[in-house]
């Protein structure tokens, strides 16, 4: 074979290559998945807020399918994350409780080699990013980009102490991929942008899908709404407190972000071909002046306050836009969602549910799977313990902390869980109670702290 015909058939191989690298994706949609910190429930206007503006989240609503009774998986941050990126209930990847930045006081540590979704992804042809807060661990092993990610641009850390100069507790946590670096300006606008960067670096090579996880930090606290976005909702409402005002224009100050990122998504050509979920991590901080209507309680609670959290998905041309669904997920099924969408076999060892098909207006996966919570605690009002929920068709058995009697909720006559009836259903309480011990049988297999430093 002369050198000429090689060059030519190494051209033609490269060109099939290239040819059905786009055919392989062409049916599979660019991945994109916002996660608010700590956003209420009741701190949207698609769920009926009168104080909160979120046009931008409003319209993303009415664009697609807006799940209303979903619940995040724990009613704290790093479980959450943990279970939306591996699948699997949280402390069977090794994070029951929060990881922080002092080892003293951390209560997970995410399960070395456990496959994330960003490798499963990843190993299936997409480009993998991660914007944002990361909150899954500090050790080099737990880096976002040895865990599947192949860029990292954000926040190692648990939160940050000031959305302006980004540290906590002294310490600089922002990266890009595994490089310390010093930004300047509000973390969610940073995020915003960098989130933008990336999304316009892939548009670049359309025969290569890509994955986003943009996890924000607001509107966890400290509630710091740039002061122009607070001026605004003071002359607007002078009824409302300090505090609320405060949340209200961190909330609408993160809304009009998401409103760019989403313009920026339309003039990069990539809306009709991106499935978008975005949700919270958990219920909004009572006593930071977030509102978790109508349900009870909030953040770190087991009561619904402390788990309903916003959910919406749209994928145009796919999921009907203005549609709505009461399906009772978690927002792990994202996980197993993302990867049907991606093309890549549900693994058969994980928790979480594909909502392809309910996405697209088919019927709601079986309804009677349980759903199980854990959270574990340091300080002196937990002292490393765990406390637990589950919730089985319409009951739900749960507590609010380790040394409480477990209570049971009526769900279905009484969604505010104001009434405990435990003592008139003690053979249901029971039969959850056993199924509660094998889920926390099966957590206690997978270690919750790192190696030992010696």
């Amino acid at each position: 074979m002369t050198i000429l015909m090689t060059v030519c058939v190494v051209l033609v191989a490269q060109a099939l290559t290239l040819d059905q690298l786009r055919a392989d994706s062409a049916g599979r949609p660019n991945l994109v998945l916002i996660l608010a910190d700590d956003l209420g429930y009741g701190d949207v206007g698609f769920h009926g807020s009168t104080e909160v503006r979120t046009p931008n989240l409003d319209r993303l609503a009415s664009e697609g399918l807006m799940m209303t009774q979903m619940r995040a998986n724990c009613t704290v941050c790093s479980p959450t994350r943990a279970a939306i990126l591996t699948g699997i209930y949280a402390d069977r990847a090794g994070v029951p409780g929060v990881i922080r930045t002092k080892p003293e006081n951390s209560w997970g540590y995410l399960k070395p080699g456990l496959p994330t979704l960003a490798d499963r992804l990843g190993e299936a042809g997409y480009h993998t990013g991660i914007v944002g807060k990361w909150h899954l661990g500090l050790t080099a092993e737990n880096h976002p980009c040895r865990r599947g990610f192949d860029h990292f641009h954000g926040f190692l850390g648990d939160m940050m102490d000031d959305y302006y100069t980004h540290r906590r507790e002294g310490f600089n946590y922002m990266r890009l991929n595994e490089t310390e670096i010093e930004p300047t300006g509000h973390a969610t606008e940073l995020f915003t942008q960098w989130a933008i960067d990336y999304m316009k670096e892939q548009s670049g090579a359309p025969e290569k899908p890509f994955f986003l996880y943009l996890a924000y930090n607001a509107p966890h606290f400290p509630i710091q709404p740039p002061e122009e976005w607070f001026q605004k909702v003071r002359n607007r409402d002078p009824e409302l407190t300090e505090a609320r005002a405060k949340n209200v224009a961190f909330v609408e100050h993160l809304d009009d972000q998401i409103g760019v990122l989403l313009k920026r998504m339309d003039e990069l050509g990539l809306r009709d071909n991106t499935l978008l979920v975005f949700t919270s991590d958990n219920g909004g901080s009572l006593p930071h002046s977030q509102n978790n209507d109508p349900w009870r309680d909030g953040k770190q609670s087991h009561y619904d306050g402390g788990l309903k959290v916003p959910y919406v998905v749209r994928y145009p041309g796919k999921v009907k836009a203005g549609s709505q669904s009461d399906y009772q997920g978690l927002n792990f099924d994202s996980f197993a969602t993302f990867l049907q969408y991606g093309g890549v076999r549900t693994p058969d060892d994980i928790n979480a549910v594909g909502l392809k098909e309910h996405f697209e207006g088919g019927p709601a996966p079986d309804s009677d799977r349980e759903l199980y919570f854990v959270r574990r605690e340091g300080g002196a009002a937990y002292v490393g313990h765990a406390y637990h929920a589950l919730i089985r068709g319409k009951w739900k058995l749960m507590q609010n902390d380790p040394f409480s009697p477990l209570q049971l909720f009526d769900l279905e006559n009484d969604p505010q869980e104001t009434t405990n009836v435990i003592d008139g259903n003690r053979q249901v309480a029971m039969s959850m109670k056993k199924a509660l011990a094998g889920h926390i049988q099966i957590g206690g297999h997978t270690a919750w702290q790192g190696p030992r430093d010696e």
